[in-house]
């Protein structure tokens, strides 16, 4: 059918308990999805992963969380509200 989106795929952020820069990285998502919204802009659904629940996760994150993953996309260490904001707009926007 022309015209029709396919669905997003989910951002996921993988992190653990206690991880202030987990919590942080999750904060800055938030507001840069809303923010997106606001702009009418592509937002997709916002999944958060507890690395200590898989030991394949917690294997491959551990010493690199909070990581942020869109499809096959990955942006480590995931802390700078501006690396944030670039790796959405390079994977939602396709810029």
């Amino acid at each position: 059918m022309a015209g029709v989106t396919p669905p997003l795929l989910n951002l996921v952020i993988y992190g653990r308990p206690g991880c202030h820069l987990c919590e942080e990285a999750h904060d800055v998502l938030s507001a840069l999805l809303a923010e997106r919204a606001g702009s009418g802009l592509a937002v997709p659904p916002l999944l958060e992963r507890d690395i200590e629940t898989d030991d394949e996760w917690l294997a491959r994150y551990l010493v690199t969380i909070p990581v942020v993953a869109y499809g096959h996309h990955e942006l480590v260490l995931a802390t700078s509200p501006a690396k944030l904001r670039r790796f959405l707009t390079e994977v939602l926007d396709g810029t």
